[in-house]
């Protein structure tokens, strides 16, 4: 069974006062707070809401 592959995404500005879409984005993503790191699998819909959102947030191939 292959591997998936994984992308670690960090928060690194706040979520507040920004677009309800874009928070839904990070909250989606499973970030909670302010330099919260999360692994999520690098499909389509994850690599959208990090394209959406890519100005509050830090990508890192896993």
């Amino acid at each position: 069974m292959a591997d998936k592959k994984m992308m670690r995404v960090t928060l690194v500005k706040s979520k507040y006062g920004r677009l309800k879409t874009h928070r839904d984005c990070v909250r989606g993503l499973g970030l909670r707070r302010m330099h919260h790191c999360v692994e999520v699998e690098d499909t389509p819909s994850t690599r959208g809401m990090v394209n959406k959102v890519s100005y509050m947030v830090k990508v890192e191939e896993v």
